[in-house]
């Protein structure tokens, strides 16, 4: 699951080219996957960072996929609903699980894909009990009991996650970008689950994408694209990028800020 590490150039800045606004910093914080023990600990380390360091304005961004693998997929969406923002201003975007939670809600067909890359543990987070094999009418059954079970504010966070986030010289999205594509021109598709070409790429794609989805042993720094995503469901490392002006430093929950 995890893959080898391509680059890291750890704490420190990017070429040189557009940063953030004076003042301004940002928190970006990578797939969550259903562990909400770790979101906890990272919201916290925000906190205290913030305390550490005072800023004139701060953003949190979460680049999505705050469901599924773990066992805790509904409390993750419960924290995220009732934790006021600690740096004032959230941004959650959404990943290609959360979509594929809204697709079964609309076709439940779509219960033998959603299965294979933990679906399953979102559907028991929420108090289901699925037995395999699931036929179709299996599946019908388990949507009707999702959507009875789903609180209004957990769907109402579903639908209002947005697709991408910019600002400065960053643009934020779950996947990435395809290359060679205007950036207000990106389709959904790839923005929640694009892979190749948008990793191997070595294109300027105008901002520094900034991404999750394709976990890997440590943050990746690329000179048009930081991924944030350290598989944090199966290692415990949930990892926070830190944008200030043209810096950037990474703090995570197996290690102390840097």
């Amino acid at each position: 699951m995890i893959s080898a590490l391509r680059r890291f150039f750890g704490a420190g800045s990017m070429p040189a080219r557009e940063g953030l606004p004076e003042g301004l910093r940002i928190y970006a914080v990578g797939d969550i996957h259903g562990r909400v023990d770790l979101l906890r600990m990272i919201l916290a380390m925000i906190a205290a960072d913030l305390d550490k360091n005072p800023c004139r304005s701060a953003v949190e961004v979460f680049l999505g996929d705050y469901i599924d693998r773990g066992p805790s997929s509904r409390e993750v969406i419960a924290t995220l609903l009732t934790h006021p923002a600690v740096a004032g201003e959230r941004h959650c975007l959404r990943g290609n699980h959360e979509q594929a939670m809204l697709d079964f809600l609309h076709e439940p067909g779509v219960l033998a894909d959603w299965s294979r890359f933990g679906g399953l543990e979102t559907l028991l987070s929420y108090g289901l009990a699925p037995r395999l094999p699931v036929s179709l009418n299996d599946a019908r059954q388990l949507r009707d009991a999702l959507a009875a079970a789903l609180p209004a504010s957990h769907l109402g966070f579903l639908r209002a996650t947005e697709l991408s986030y910019a600002r400065g010289g960053y643009f934020f999205a779950h996947a990435g970008i395809k290359p060679g594509l205007a950036l207000e021109a990106q389709s959904e598709d790839d923005l929640l689950w694009i892979r190749e070409p948008f990793l191997n790429s070595q294109r300027d794609h105008g901002k520094v994408i900034i991404h999750g989805h394709t976990p890997t042993e440590e943050p990746e720094v690329m000179t048009n694209r930081i991924n944030v995503d350290t598989g944090a469901f199966l290692t415990g490392r949930l990892t926070c990028l830190v944008l200030e002006g043209q810096g950037m430093r990474f703090f995570d929950t197996r290690s102390r800020a840097a």
